[in-house]
């Protein structure tokens, strides 16, 4: 990666699916150890921004840079850098969660896998449950588990589209502990989420997504819920 560029750099970017076209010029960047709060009605595109920069999609014109580098000309090897929580968890229902993270352990060669992985499952509440297949959990744990995926080879760079997505109250709170931790230790994320409040309280800046453009970026410190309802409101029903 290049000292000193942004960890995520989205520079123009378009993606067209036939005549539709979902992006259109959508620029953003974000430093190290920053978090910011993707906002937008369903159809905005931000799932789709979201798996560009991940490296699942490629943009139909435009480019991503994590860290310095061009993820067009960076290969497969990027994914290392970057924790995807898409709306598909990417978990094999008849494994259990311990099998699940060693396998996806093994695969990113992660150091110390089995203290890891239980530090992990610890961490998002399903130690208890390591043992039992991921289809007998409910939406929640297995989103749980999905986070753990993401965080298992320690990445600069987090991506939570929606993460908070059939959670509880409780395993809420317990996920914005972790991207404190996480944090804490300059990771970079970007997330996605209806729900106002929490991703005010969980990033530094937010931005609002509507039609494939962004129509507001800003600080999230001294903003308001009642001020955002009504910033939300005005761009994407103006």
């Amino acid at each position: 990666m290049t000292t000193g560029a942004p960890m995520i750099e989205v520079r123009n970017v378009f993606k067209t699916f036939g005549p539709h076209q979902v992006l259109r010029g959508v620029s953003l960047t974000l430093d190290e150890g920053e978090t910011v709060a993707l906002f937008g009605p369903n159809g905005a595109g931000k799932t789709t921004l979201m798996r560009i920069i991940a490296t699942l999609a490629q943009a139909t014109a435009g480019d991503v840079r994590i860290g310095g580098i061009e993820t067009r000309k960076a290969g497969d090897n990027i994914r290392r850098y970057i924790g995807v929580v898409t709306h598909a968890p990417l978990l094999y229902d008849s494994l259990t969660a311990l099998e699940n993270l060693g396998f996806y352990g093994a695969m990113y060669d992660v150091p110390d896998r089995a203290a890891r992985i239980e530090w992990l499952l610890r961490r998002v509440g399903l130690w208890k449950r390591r043992l039992e297949p991921v289809r007998t959990y409910s939406r929640g744990m297995v989103q749980r588990l999905a986070i753990a995926r993401a965080l298992l080879h320690n990445p600069p760079i987090l991506l939570l589209d929606e993460p908070d997505t059939g959670l509880d109250q409780a395993a809420a709170e317990m996920l914005r502990e972790v991207l404190s931790d996480m944090g804490a230790g300059g990771r970079t994320v970007l997330l996605t989420t209806h729900n106002l409040a929490r991703g005010l309280a969980w990033a530094q800046r937010a931005l609002i997504l509507h039609e494939g453009r962004v129509r507001f970026a800003g600080p999230t410190a001294g903003l308001g819920l009642a001020d955002f309802e009504a910033l939300y409101r005005q761009h994407v029903n103006g």
